[in-house]
């Protein structure tokens, strides 16, 4: 046994050496020595000459010793030796008793209680300031990580690690792959230990420095060996446990960020698609291109109804989903230390509502259109309905008129007939202007058709044009046949007084010819010569006025020739007899005829008479001799022709049915219902988005229950005075029991966040805060870059193939495929820039 006083800045020690100690302290040694290519085989004399301890203190420190002396007379020896010295006591460790010449002379105690000295400085007090905060530091690590095991109950650092079931719980618990606990027994110390050395030396770069047996068979287990033994695991898994930390806060922050990039692409994407809907749909509600049918009409209007029901409510969800994904993102990046999110150009939230009062402006004013062409186009049914209606019932009374008009039945009608016809022709003229209301009124219709832009404007206007040409055509024959009637009237007058004179000339010329028939043809009966001298006087008397007779018969011929005349020149068929008389021309000449021939005859006779008269008076006896034959007088009865006149017109009044146009106004009061109904919806997603992104804002500022208690419970044992604060020392062991692997630099930064004002005490509030901050979600760009710093051992840059080992497949690919290459002198093949990514994740470059 040995006993060693070494001395700090701030307490004495004093070591007990059980041997074989000096094994352990040869193997933790080489486990240095060896990363520069060396190791020593006797502790008591590979030291001696100083050079193998001075190039221990540089590979356990990093840092550079001065130059060794290369000579090998003992005062070089002492030389170097005393460097060594020099920078242990610079690090703040006084040496009492030990001095280079013992070293040199190979003094095992004093090689042993300078090596105790460097482990506690080097391996121990980095976990702690002093011995007693390292101890129970690492103690309170081991203590938490083997708690879970069964058959594990670390309370000290000799007998707890007899079975060697703590080593082998501390080795699962970080490298479960390396050892299997489940097949471990208790009964089965050495077997235990040895597994462990075996595993620790294979696998975790530990060499051996205990023996399984001397363990067992030791009552009390060297405390120091097993704390040094011990202390190499706290290392190598504070090392993996800083990687697996660094690897974890980097997938973290890479997890956060591939989650805002999905974010920011679902936006992008889903303002993509509603700009572009928005963009379609626009255009077609612009369009302002009218149907010409209300049937094509009311389908648009169906369309709109559709959109307004099927394909808008849709987009109203979306709008109000891209902008509480935008909230949302924002407030995540805001507590992720994220710079704003700018979406491209013409996508921001206002380009999108701007676009979205632009759609809802342009369909207000398209829901106008289609009621004011709906309504139009309703007005043009029922103007062109009743345009057709009066056009059939006008076509339907027009029908045959021309014909009529142009009939010449005036050329063989008598006067009276003319004059009949005139009264007809004077009443169809009346009808005629009455209707010349109802074709303004179809050309009036016609116009309006036209001028509202009606669909079947063209046949309208050949069907209107048809009336009105047809109109003026009736005009024209109208006018023609009341002329032609006037004309043949007044040719007929003349011709009836032409009559009227040829009547009252003939009667008393036929009546004188009657008599002188009667006087020619009369019987006589004489008695003497005297008496038929006396008749023959007066047959000579009558012979002297037949000159006058045929003047006159010739004048009553005359008037008659006029009259044919008259019709033979204007083209007047004379159809009947004069009516005011039932003699005829040829009645008159008949008779004149047979006057004619009477008078020769009554002149034989009445000379055959006198010569009778005179050869025999026997003769004497008159002779009367009624030789008149009265004719019966022929009368002629006038046929009178009625021509019947009567034409039906039906009209049906056209029913417009405005019942569609008071339902669209009803549809469009229900639709302004439906848009306040989504609006309304909108509002509430809003609200709720709002409230969730204040829930977001807390809670990235708290932790769990789990997480508070054990950080109390860990507060609590480091409170030594019990008055809620640790000192730094405490507050540094505290953080060792957690886990934490302490440099001087990396624990002064931490004093400063916990204690700004120089206190000199860690309070519990601080000490949350602080352990808030570090498991908190929020991180900064300073803390991912270190992060990568650890994964790539300190190099200013990481290769694929640590990131590929240290992060998850989707993790490593996505920092590879989004890292630069790395421009610097005797690189790796294949580094990559993790300074400027971490820069860009946090916004302060581009990615």
């Amino acid at each position: 046994m040995v006993i060693l006083w070494v001395f700090t800045d701030t307490f004495i020690c004093a070591y007990t050496f059980h041997y074989p100690v000096d094994s352990t302290f040869t193997a933790w040694c080489n486990s240095h020595l060896r990363k520069a290519g060396t190791q020593i085989e006797n502790i008591e004399e590979d030291f001696r000459n100083g050079l193998k301890l001075m190039l221990l203190l540089e590979v356990i420190s990093g840092e550079r010793l001065p130059k060794p002396d290369k000579g090998k007379m003992r005062f070089h020896k002492i030389a170097n030796v005393n460097k060594a010295l020099d920078y242990i006591s610079s690090k703040g460790v006084k040496l009492v008793s030990i001095g280079a010449e013992e070293i040199v002379d190979g003094n095992l105690k004093m090689t042993l209680g300078m090596i105790w000295t460097i482990i506690l400085r080097f391996a121990i007090q980095d976990i702690s300031v002093e011995e007693t905060s390292a101890k129970e530091g690492l103690l309170l690590w081991c203590q938490r990580k083997t708690a879970p095991y069964r058959n594990v109950n670390v309370q000290n650092f000799h007998i707890s690690w007899k079975d060697g079931l703590a080593l082998c719980a501390l080795i699962h618990r970080h490298r479960p792959d390396l050892i299997d606990y489940s097949k471990l027994r208790k009964d089965d110390p050495i077997g235990n230990l040895n597994t462990a050395f075996e595993v620790a030396e294979k696998y975790l770069d530990i060499p051996k420095m205990l023996d399984a047996e001397d363990i067992v068979n030791t009552p009390k287990p060297d405390e120091k060996a097993i704390m040094t033994y011990v202390s190499c695991f706290y290392h190598a898994f504070a090392g993996a446990e800083q990687a697996e930390t660094a690897a974890n806060r980097i997938c973290k922050v890479l997890a956060v960020n591939q989650e805002n990039e999905r974010l920011m692409e679902e936006y992008e994407k889903l303002a993509s698609e509603l700009l572009e809907w928005i963009r379609r749909t626009i255009p077609w509600l612009e369009n302002r291109v009218a149907e010409q049918t209300m049937r094509a009409m009311q389908q648009k209007l169906e369309d709109f109804r559709d959109y307004r029901r099927v394909h808008k409510p849709p987009r109203v969800q979306e709008k109000c989903q891209l902008e509480i994904n935008f909230n949302t993102l924002q407030t995540k990046l805001r507590l992720s230390n994220r710079p704003a999110f700018m979406p491209s150009e013409g996508k921001m939230v206002s380009d999108i509502a701007n676009a979205w009062k632009g759609l809802e402006q342009v369909e207000k004013g398209y829901e106008e259109w289609l009621l004011t062409e709906i309504r139009r186009l309703e007005r043009l049914d029922h103007l062109a309905e009743k345009f057709k209606q009066k056009c059939s019932l006008h076509e339907s009374w027009t029908a045959g008129k021309e014909h009529l008009l142009s009939q010449k039945d005036y050329e063989t009608a008598s006067l009276m007939e003319i004059r009949a016809l005139m009264r007809k022709h004077e009443a169809f003229e009346s009808d005629l202007a009455a209707h010349q209301d109802r074709v303004e009124q179809i050309a009036a219709i016609a116009q309006e058709l036209n001028e509202l832009d009606y669909h079947d404007a063209a046949s309208v206007n050949t069907r209107c044009q048809g009336i009105c040409d047809q109109w003026d055509n009736l005009g024209t024959l109208t006018q023609k046949r009341r002329d032609a009637l006037e004309r043949v009237e007044k040719l007929w007058e003349t011709i009836d007084q032409l009559y009227l004179e040829f009547a009252k000339r003939a009667a008393p010329f036929n009546n004188w010819m009657d008599g002188a028939m009667e006087d020619l043809q009369d019987m006589f009966i004489v008695h003497s010569i005297e008496e038929i001298q006396s008749l023959i006087t007066a047959h000579d008397q009558y012979k002297a006025t037949l000159p006058e007779a045929d003047k006159e018969r010739i004048a009553i011929m005359g008037i008659q020739n006029e009259i044919t005349k008259i019709a033979q020149t204007y083209g007047i068929k004379l159809v009947g007899v004069n009516p005011y008389t039932v003699l005829s021309p040829q009645d008159i000449t008949n008779k004149w005829e047979a006057v004619k021939q009477l008078v020769p005859l009554r002149d034989q006779m009445l000379q055959e008479e006198v010569a009778r008269q005179q050869a025999n008076e026997r003769l004497r006896r008159s002779f009367a001799a009624q030789a008149n034959i009265i004719g019966p007088w022929i009368q002629t009865k006038m046929e009178v022709i009625s021509i019947m006149r009567g034409m039906m017109n039906v009209q049906e009044p056209a029913t417009i049915d405005d019942g569609s146009v008071s339902g669209i106004i009803r549809h469009s009061l229900l639709q302004h219902v439906r848009v306040g109904w989504e609006q309304l919806l909108t509002t509430i997603a809003r609200t709720i988005n709002e409230v969730e992104n204040q829930i977001l804002t807390r809670d990235a500022k708290g932790i769990s229950q789990e997480q508070l208690n054990e950080f109390r419970a860990s507060f609590n044992h480091f409170d030594r005075k019990r008055n809620g604060m640790m000192d730094p020392d405490d507050f540094r062991a505290c953080l060792i029991s957690m886990g934490y692997d302490l440099g001087e630099v990396e624990f002064a930064r931490i004093m400063t966040l916990v204690d700004p004002n120089n206190t000199g005490v860690v309070t519990f509030q601080a000490f949350i805060d602080f352990m808030t901050r570090e498991t908190a979600e929020t991180d900064t760009a300073e803390q991912v870059m270190a992060s990568f710093k650890i994964l790539a051992s300190d190099k200013p840059y990481i290769t694929v193939e640590e990131l590929r080992r240290e992060l998850p497949p989707e993790q490593a690919e996505y920092c590879i495929s989004r890292m630069t290459k790395y421009i610097g002198p005797e690189v790796a093949l294949g580094a990559l820039d993790y300074i400027s990514f971490s820069s860009a994740l946090y916004g302060e470059s581009d990615l």
